[in-house]
């Protein structure tokens, strides 16, 4: 058994130093890892970055983070990404990680995804070269998720997470208006996940979703968005046969 914590879009500033210390530090009395789906902070500020990296410096299990839109918004994606890996804190974009737990060979891989839709409420690659790019960054990142995924069966990982920003499916962003699902996730990662194969997809990205959701492909997709979870973290056990949550 694997304990999985995750949290995502805890949107962090210079006013909130210190706020999810105290419940990070309890992690090695509960889970073996944690996982952040984006949206750190708030305008993507290297000062801000700097807050976060504050409250994950030193923790004794591994970190494994994607950035968030809002990590995006001053952008400096880059000094971002040093600052937390400076404090320890393994940032992904379109690669994997292993982790090891107790013998297990856990592998990550992570991405921040992006929008376009979902099967029947799609956007194409068609008209305006904005619009095709649109749809073309999604597919990229939908295709180094996959790609990633692979790599960590053929390294060996017994157990493989997907984590995103947006959202594979459109089950957990039931409770966010219809209208604005385009803009929280697209198909394209729930299918790069089902053809590479995981165990479980983690998002964040829909302050007003819901937990759980299913890729058509059976994998269990969980938002946690700290809006929907409404805690510091939530912690997933991983089997080798079945997934579930505490």
């Amino acid at each position: 058994m694997i304990r999985v914590a995750a949290v995502g879009d805890i949107h962090m500033g210079p006013d909130s130093r210190g706020l999810l210390r105290p419940a990070f530090d309890t992690l090695p009395d509960c889970a073996d890892l944690l996982l952040l789906a984006g949206d750190l902070t708030r305008h993507g500020t290297p000062e801000e970055a700097r807050v976060v990296a504050q409250e994950l410096r030193g923790l004794p299990v591994p970190v494994v983070a994607v950035l968030g839109n809002h990590d995006h918004h001053d952008e400096q994606p880059e000094k971002v990404t040093a600052i937390l890996q400076d404090a320890g804190v393994r940032v992904l974009e379109g690669e994997g990680t292993v982790v090891e737990c107790d013998g297990t060979r856990l592998g990550v891989a992570g991405a921040k995804g992006f929008g376009g839709g979902f099967v029947g409420r799609s956007a194409g690659e068609f008209g305006e070269p904005l619009m095709k790019e649109f749809v073309r960054y999604t597919r990229r990142s939908a295709d180094a998720l996959h790609t990633a995924l692979e790599e960590l069966a053929d390294k060996g990982c017994e157990l493989r997470i997907a984590l995103t920003h947006f959202s594979p499916v459109a089950d957990t962003l039931a409770g966010e208006p219809p209208e604005i699902y385009p803009f929280l996730g697209s198909y394209l990662l729930a299918e790069a996940i089902d053809t590479a194969g995981a165990d479980l997809s983690v998002h964040g990205h829909a302050h007003a979703g819901t937990e759980h959701g299913m890729t058509a492909g059976g994998v269990r997709v969980r938002n946690v968005a700290q809006p929907v979870i409404r805690r510091a973290f939530n912690v997933y056990q991983l089997h080798t046969a079945e997934l579930l949550a505490e």
